[in-house]
């Protein structure tokens, strides 16, 4: 099949980026260095690709994706980077650990979370840290009563971790800096932990977090166009395919994909060389066409999201690329909570 035959909307992956994007990032954090985020792309497949590539441990954000990715054989090492209180999800995470099909680890920032994972069974944890994005994490004066509580009630703590979510898309100039500020919080919370793991970043800070122990990114393998501009080592491997379905002689066209088919949170889509994106509807993209680039109805048109990760949770399926050979499908299997 050629990418001129599929149905539209489709949403497709890039393989020659792809590669490079995974290659590049192996460079810098090789093997575990890397625990990469399956909340970006939530697909076993694609994760299969990123183990044979020597990344065995995944950061995970519901117990879906952990499930999932230990019944895929990726359950090497699998943390869930997110609180969760809910006794069944949680206790099918204990049942995974205990049965040996996966080492299952959680993160953990409250008397309530310590109680609820250790109800459940659930073997090991990490004290999640607050290191200034107003979100999940405990005081970090309080991550030596976390850990303590979490050791007596029968778990073993692995450590901290530490989203600096909040300086992903600092200027430059002053990332490096602020990143190490934000990491002495995460280590000097470490110390009252105990445990070997200090687990934090994202793609918007792999090249310049040298404190962590493992980084936790995930954008990086397919990327955006929101996030490129702070990560310019990765390329744009993911792409909604569309056909367009009007074309008016004042300057515009629509394609057929919308708001059911991209995340919009970061922004519009980019019209890839025929135009600029207008407004987006339910199921279509309107946008102003380039004098230069005349459109026909049925013509094709790349669509670059602004947002991975709820992109690709509204699809089915990603259609891998070379050119325009298709060479491979990979499910979307691990959508859901």
């Amino acid at each position: 099949m050629k990418l001129g035959d599929l149905p539209t909307p489709a949403l497709v992956v890039d393989r020659p980026a792809f590669d490079h994007n995974v290659a590049a990032m192996a460079a810098v954090h090789p093997g575990e260095r890397l625990r990469p985020h399956v909340k970006a792309f939530k697909s076993t497949a694609l994760a299969r690709e990123l183990a044979e590539a020597g990344h065995r441990t995944f950061c995970c954000a519901t117990t879906r994706e952990v499930e999932g990715m230990a019944a895929a054989g990726l359950g090497h090492d699998l943390l869930l980077a997110n609180e969760v209180l809910d006794p069944v999800r949680l206790g099918r995470l204990g049942d995974l650990a205990r049965s040996g099909a996966a080492r299952v680890t959680v993160a953990v920032d409250s008397p309530e979370t310590v109680a609820a994972a250790a109800a459940a069974g659930v073997p090991q944890v990490l004290v999640d840290v607050n290191v200034g994005l107003p979100r999940c994490g405990c005081d970090p004066a309080d991550a030596g009563r976390v850990a303590d509580l979490a050791r007596s009630s029968g778990m073993a703590v692995r450590g901290v971790m530490g989203y600096e979510g909040h300086l992903m898309r600092e200027p430059a100039a002053a990332k490096a800096a602020a990143v190490e500020a934000s990491m002495k919080v995460l280590l000097e919370a470490r110390e009252a932990t105990g445990g070997d793991i200090v687990s934090a970043g994202g793609t918007g800070t792999y090249d310049c977090n040298r404190w962590a122990t493992e980084i936790q990114a995930g954008s990086y393998v397919l990327m955006d166009t929101e996030y490129l501009p702070h990560a310019r080592a990765f390329r744009h491997a993911l792409f909604l395919w569309t056909t367009v379905i009007s074309v008016n002689p004042a300057g515009w066209a629509v394609v057929d994909a919308g708001l059911k088919a991209l995340g919009m949170d970061h922004g519009d889509p980019t019209i890839v060389d025929v135009g600029q994106c207008w407004f987006v509807s339910d199921e279509h993209i309107t946008f102003g066409t380039d004098a230069g680039s005349p459109l026909a109805v049925g013509d094709r048109v790349r669509v670059l999201p602004a947002h991975v990760d709820p992109t690709v949770a509204m699809h089915e399926r990603m259609v891998v690329v070379d050119g325009e050979d298709v060479v491979d499908t990979w499910p979307v299997d691990l959508r859901g909570w």
